[in-house]
């Protein structure tokens, strides 16, 4: 590994404002000649340069930008210390690396004339706002959450039924509804078991609920795990293993979905007529 961060001598690109103020400088300044950088070992011509010796890093940091920062009316010392020449390059890479069209690390690289993508990679700190689009744009609650129906019996919560144990908020299903009070915790959500809190949409019982006049029709995000997930993007294939899974999970009322259905045994008295 080489003992230094950057390469040997680049051209790179700069703000025509930056670029403007150089010329002017170069303009007024007398010719000096080339001198050896110490990092590279070539001869190059410092912009920092007055007769015939560069101005040192220390001078620029301790003399130079205090002075700039009085003149532009800016503190020289903030939260995290003094202004530095460093910091203004690590300030600017980090900004390129979180622009509306940022660099890549490897262009990056580049314009900071690093050696290595590793050094580079302290100067690109992602900002909380890219970070937070990035977020966004990966989708991952809108891919990890599906938006259910709920129905909410307003007299049963007002009567007090809702507190005795009746049903007072039936999760829409598309084919039914399910009365079990605590839905997001049922591991059936996904691929409904129809057991004893199931009510079939076609059925008068449904049908009753949905002709009350004081049902409020309110919308929950349901998290899913990565099994309901896979069942969601990849099929009838995902959806088959997460049944097969469930197969042997009790529902809420107790029966597993591999136990048969009760059956209820009707008894007719001999004097009933049909």
């Amino acid at each position: 590994m080489p003992a230094h961060k950057t390469g040997t001598a680049f051209a790179k690109p700069v703000d025509p404002l930056l670029g403007q103020a150089i010329n002017a400088r170069q303009a007024l300044r007398p010719s000096q000649p080339k001198r050896t950088d110490k990092r590279t070992g070539e001869q190059v011509d410092f912009l920092f340069s007055y007769r015939a010796r560069t101005i040192s890093s220390g001078y620029i940091n301790s003399s130079i930008i205090p002075m700039l920062c009085r003149k532009a009316g800016v503190p020289a010392v903030d939260a995290r210390g003094s202004i530095t020449s460093h910091r203004a390059r690590s300030t600017i890479a980090s900004q390129l690396y979180n622009a509306k069209e940022p660099l890549t690390l490897f262009e990056l690289q580049a314009w900071l004339g690093h050696r290595s993508p590793e050094s580079t990679q302290h100067y690109a700190k992602i900002s909380p706002n890219t970070l937070t689009k990035a977020y966004e744009d990966a989708g991952y609650v809108a891919r990890n959450v599906r938006t259910i129906e709920v129905l909410v019996d307003r007299e049963a919560v007002t009567s007090g039924a809702a507190a005795a144990g009746e049903p007072w908020q039936p999760y829409g299903l598309g084919h039914g509804y399910c009365t079990y009070t605590f839905f997001e915790q049922c591991p059936h959500r996904m691929a409904c078991a129809r057991c004893d809190f199931y009510t079939p949409k076609d059925s008068s019982k449904a049908q009753l609920l949905e002709a009350k006049d004081n049902l409020q029709r309110m919308l929950a995000t349901i998290p899913l795990s990565d099994e309901e997930q896979a069942a969601v993007s990849d099929g009838h294939a995902a959806l088959n293993r997460l049944l097969d899974r469930l197969a042997s999970v009790p529902t809420p009322s107790g029966p597993t979905p591999r136990q048969p259905l009760p059956t209820v045994e009707v008894r007719r008295d001999a004097d009933d007529h049909l």
